[in-house]
């Protein structure tokens, strides 16, 4: 749930930031626009136009981050989703996090069974492309 939230901050930040720079807020707010110089050779025009460029670029690499952040948070959710419905499984003593494809599996399980199951739940999730087992085995009396 974190996660999504902060996604969701990361998105709204960048929007706010793009409609900052390109001066969306700051045009609305003046009452007339002046009109560029002319016969500057069209300098400003170029500068608009590679500040633009440049602005595209951020937003899209801030698209692409925030389409991995989601495409993360929806793979760890999928696990811990198998695990909470599967009944040798005791998700809450289980974390899961996600790296891009790579998810990490921790904590304290009370069988090899669990253990088994949980890694295996793991691996059969559509988009894993490894699992890091760091799964512990308590010691039973």
């Amino acid at each position: 749930m974190r996660s999504i939230l902060r996604l969701a901050l990361i998105i709204v930040l960048v929007l706010g930031l793009g409609l900052f720079l390109t001066g969306y807020w700051g045009a609305r707010a003046r009452s007339t626009v002046q009109p560029a110089p002319v016969g500057t050779g069209g300098t400003s025009v170029e500068r608009a136009r590679e500040r633009a460029a440049e602005l595209g670029e951020k937003a899209a690499d801030a698209a692409a981050k925030v389409q991995e952040g989601v495409s993360e948070a929806g793979i760890t959710a999928k696990i811990k989703a198998k695990m909470a419905l599967d009944d040798s499984v005791k998700a809450r003593s289980i974390n899961v996090t996600t790296s891009g494809s790579v998810v990490t599996v921790s904590g304290t399980v009370e069988s090899v069974r669990e253990h088994d199951r949980a890694i295996a739940l793991a691996r059969e999730t559509d988009g894993v492309s490894h699992v890091v087992d760091q799964l512990r085995v308590s010691v039973q009396r």
